[in-house]
C-alpha cells in the first residue's frame, strides 16, 4: 500500500491505545490455508508496522507449520477483537516471509531490526525445542540457554510482513472495507 496511510490504520491504532490496559489487546489471530486446503489459525503478538507503510510485522519461528502453509499459499487473515470497546478488525493480505537466507539486504535489515526490537526473553524462545514439542524442563532458565543480546537473529527467527489488501473495520465505522488491488 506504499507510504499513504490507509484510514483503517488510525482506527486500529486508536483501538490498540484505548484497550492497552488489557494485556491481551496486543494479541491477534492469524489464519492461513494449510497444505491440505483446510484453515489453520493461531494467536500471535502485534509487533508493529513497517516504517512508513500499512504493512504489519509479525515475528515467528521458521520451524512452525505456518511457514510451510505460507509457502504453499502466501495469503492470510488477521483478526483482532478488543473486549472493552467491542471492536473487531479483520485484515487480509499477502504475506512475505523473511528468514536468514533471504537475498534482499533491505529485508534482512528489517528482520534484524525486528529481532533487536524484541525482548531478550522473547528471543530466547527461538533457541528452544521446535514449537509444539514439550520442553525438557519447565524450569529452564536463561542461564541454561545462552543468548548474547548483541548478536543478530538466530536461524529459527523469521519475520513475516503482511501487506493488507482488504480490511474490515468495526461496523460502526463509515466504510466497510478498503482494498488496494481490487474491490469486492
Amino acid at each position: 500500500m506504499g507510504t499513504i496511510t490507509a484510514p483503517w490504520k488510525q482506527l486500529l491504532l486508536n483501538a490498540l491505545e484505548s484497550n492497552s490496559h488489557l494485556k491481551h489487546s496486543s494479541y491477534f489471530q492469524l489464519a492461513t490455508v494449510g497444505c491440505n486446503g483446510r484453515p489453520s489459525n493461531r494467536t500471535l503478538v502485534f509487533r508493529g508496522f513497517q516504517e512508513s507503510s500499512d504493512k504489519f510485522h509479525i515475528n515467528t519461528d521458521n520451524r512452525t507449520h505456518k511457514i510451510e502453509e505460507l509457502k504453499h499459499c502466501p495469503f492470510a487473515e488477521m483478526c483482532w477483537y478488543f473486549t472493552d470497546s467491542w471492536e473487531q478488525f479483520r485484515i487480509s493480505g499477502r504475506v512475505d516471509f523473511i528468514d536468514g537466507s533471504n537475498p534482499d539486504n533491505f529485508k534482512l535489515q528489517q528482520r534484524e531490526k525486528s529481532w533487536f526490537a524484541s525482548s531478550v526473553k522473547s528471543r530466547l524462545q527461538y533457541l528452544g525445542p521446535n514449537p509444539g514439542l514439550p520442553r525438557i524442563s519447565e524450569h529452564q532458565s536463561e542461564e541454561e540457554v545462552r543468548l548474547d543480546p548483541s548478536i543478530g537473529p538466530v536461524a529459527a527467527f523469521c519475520l513475516l510482513v503482511l501487506d493488507p489488501d482488504q480490511v474490515i473495520p468495526p461496523p460502526n465505522i463509515q466504510f466497510l472495507s478498503v482494498t488496494s488491488t481490487s474491490s469486492f
